[in-house]
């Protein structure tokens, strides 16, 4: 099990930036990294991956104002958001998968994109 730890969630005005951090107990056996968003009354839903060898995906919403990027140095992934939009309203859940299928979540960090 992988434990996570994510940070730098906050309320922001429309058109701001956030950048979430989180930590990883270990990066050892992990490919995967990444971010996943749940709002309320709807399904969480895939943010922005990224792959030990450095390929990411991106939801078409977040494509060219979000940035995800890792360090596996320091157990850690990031997301850099910019022009947040009211609808990027979410909590924002770490994720992991390793190389065996597994995957682990982080506990949540509320983001909060005001009009």
């Amino acid at each position: 099990q992988v434990q996570l730890v994510e940070s730098g969630g906050g309320l922001v005005q429309a058109g701001g930036s956030l950048r979430l951090s989180c930590a990883a107990s270990r990066t050892f056996g992990i490919n995967t990294m990444g971010w996943y968003r749940q709002a309320p009354g709807k399904q969480r839903e895939l943010v922005a991956v990224i792959t030990r060898g450095g390929s990411t995906n991106y939801a078409d919403s977040v494509k060219g104002r979000f940035t995800a990027s890792r360090d596996n140095a320091k157990n850690a992934v990031y997301l850099q958001m910019n022009s947040l939009k009211p609808e990027d309203t979410a909590v924002y859940y770490c994720c992991v998968m390793t190389d065996t299928g597994e995957g682990d979540w982080g506990q949540g960090t509320q983001v909060t994109g005001s009009s």
